[in-house]
């Protein structure tokens, strides 16, 4: 509802409401770098009548989030809109409950939705720049829609943000589409993509993608990337971690997990270096072509 979002336990039942100021508490509560406003997320595909009162509770509840934080930051704890003040049990933080501040307020990030229409989302954009955010996401991209659609509506939204501002791409995660998002103006992105890949068994390269459960690496005693320096490429080969896989052992798992955070680690490094060196485009051309070539295997 306009108020809030109630979830149901999965353990035991019971329902809990979290309204925008309770969200803002706990991300502050629990120190938080970045905290992020609630806001309604949509799937693909979705009406403009829906997108459109997604988008109006978005900006309402990235208001309400911004005051909250502006009250934490001066007296420790907001009310809620209703006036009900913020459960303690539920604020961890001796400090937070004391109302004190603690090392860090907290930046506090905009989140920019509209689903696929471009109007909605120059709205919602030109909305939250006037809240005045630390930094802007966009959110509801890559919920299912084509990638044509998907890089076109991110790059619209971007150019709609404040140049000043860090602008955050949030749930992108594949190595081509982080690369397109940076071209298009994003500095930030999260994604389950890394770990999600490593625990089933694949492993992203330099020359794309390797499923180290296929049987074609059973005698193949090869790194998973030669170029690549993380603790999984440097002590075990292709086959051992393929039988780690078959035999159900929980290193496998955590081996390519940790190859591929430091795969992403690198990417961003390199892209970092690029625009330093004002050189993205040859670097976007030379890493996707290497990608995408599949040498490797």
């Amino acid at each position: 509802s306009d108020q809030g979002v109630e979830f149901q336990s999965h353990i035991d039942g019971t329902r809990h409401k979290l309204t925008p100021e309770d969200v803002v508490a706990i991300q502050r509560d629990l120190e938080a770098d970045i905290i992020m406003p609630l806001d309604e997320c949509l799937h693909y595909p979705v009406s403009r009548a829906q997108a459109d009162i997604a988008m109006k509770r978005t900006i309402d509840w990235a208001r309400r989030s911004k005051e909250a934080h502006k009250k934490i930051k001066e007296y420790g704890l907001p009310d809620t809109n209703d006036g009900r003040p913020l459960d303690l049990v539920r604020l961890r933080s001796p400090q937070v409950a004391r109302g004190k501040r603690t090392t860090s307020d907290g930046l506090l990030f905009g989140i920019v939705q509209g689903a696929t229409y471009e109007d909605l989302r120059a709205v919602c954009a030109q909305e939250l720049t006037e809240i005045g955010f630390d930094g802007y996401a966009v959110g509801g991209v890559s919920v299912g829609e084509p990638k044509d659609l998907s890089y076109n509506i991110a790059a619209i939204t971007a150019h709609a943000l404040p140049k000043d501002k860090p602008r955050y791409l949030m749930g992108v995660g594949m190595p081509q589409d982080i690369i397109e998002a940076v071209e298009a103006g994003y500095d930030m992105f999260d994604c389950v993509v890394p770990t999600r890949y490593g625990r089933n068994g694949t492993a992203f390269t330099s020359c794309g993608k390797l499923t180290v459960r296929n049987a074609a690496f059973a005698q193949d005693f090869r790194p998973l990337d030669p170029d690549c320096s993380c603790y999984a490429c440097t002590n075990f080969s292709r086959a051992y971690l393929r039988h780690l896989f078959n035999a159900e052992e929980i290193l496998g798992i955590r081996l390519l997990s940790l190859h591929n955070v430091h795969f992403f680690l690198k990417m961003m490094e390199g892209v970092r270096k690029a625009i330093a060196e004002d050189r993205f485009v040859e670097f976007k051309k030379e890493f996707l072509n290497r990608y995408n070539s599949g040498s490797l295997f």
